[in-house]
């Protein structure tokens, strides 16, 4: 059930994707983007995260975010949320994790500008039953909708995720580069592989533990090329 009051800047397509912008980006010119998996990467990995009580910031990610805020790099949130297509919880206790997410990357002076969700999933409960929707990463369709609704270009945008999707997600969007961190999800057998084998010539991937070690490996954030 979509409830009727969403939050500031939050819209529910007809495709049933969650789109949010949260803050606007100071002028019209495209710029290159930091996309970020949620869980595993900006919260600690829990199954089918839905209560406030259980949502963690991980350690050092605030730091990360606050550093692209102040070099004006846009970040964006593409989050999977197959735990709506399949009932497990609804879109107030994805509300109600987020604004708790927000809060806590607030009272550590970081912002993000955009979130996007899709609750799609081939297993997934009607209307949310759609196999291979292109929203659902590793399909590029959150990172595109990002770059309707704000001034970002994929060339020189990076991503940073624990699975082999969100990797392959940015590969697909024209980025150029992700990070697949070893918490969440990373750590499962095979996942690093499967991201690995995203790199080619024009996309490259690096490996990191966490978000917080991810940082000193994306272009993006290095202060010599955001001024």
């Amino acid at each position: 059930m979509i409830p009727d009051d969403l939050p500031f800047g939050a819209a529910i397509g007809d495709d049933g994707v969650w789109r949010q912008v949260l803050t606007r980006l100071p002028g019209t010119d495209p710029r290159p983007a930091l996309f970020l998996d949620r869980d595993g990467v900006i919260v600690e990995e829990v199954h089918y995260l839905h209560k406030v009580e259980e949502m963690q910031v991980v350690a050092g990610a605030a730091d990360v975010i606050r550093h692209a805020n102040s070099l004006s790099v846009p970040v964006v949130v593409v989050t999977n949320q197959a735990g709506i297509g399949r009932g497990k919880y609804g879109w107030k206790e994805f509300i109600a994790v987020q604004d708790a997410m927000l809060d806590e990357l607030a009272s550590e002076g970081a912002f993000v500008n955009a979130v996007f969700a899709c609750p799609h999933h081939s297993n997934g409960v009607a209307p949310y039953n759609v196999d291979n929707h292109p929203a659902r990463k590793p399909n590029p369709g959150m990172l595109l909708a990002a770059a309707e609704l704000l001034p970002i270009m994929f060339d020189g945008s990076w991503i940073v995720g624990d699975r082999a999707g969100d990797i392959e997600a940015a590969k697909r969007a024209g980025c150029d580069g992700g990070v697949h961190v070893f918490c969440g999800h990373g750590s499962e057998p095979g996942e690093r592989d499967a991201a690995m084998s995203q790199r080619t010539g024009g996309f490259e991937v690096k490996t990191a533990e966490t978000i917080a070690d991810a940082a000193g490996l994306i272009p993006l954030l290095d202060k010599s090329t955001g001024d």
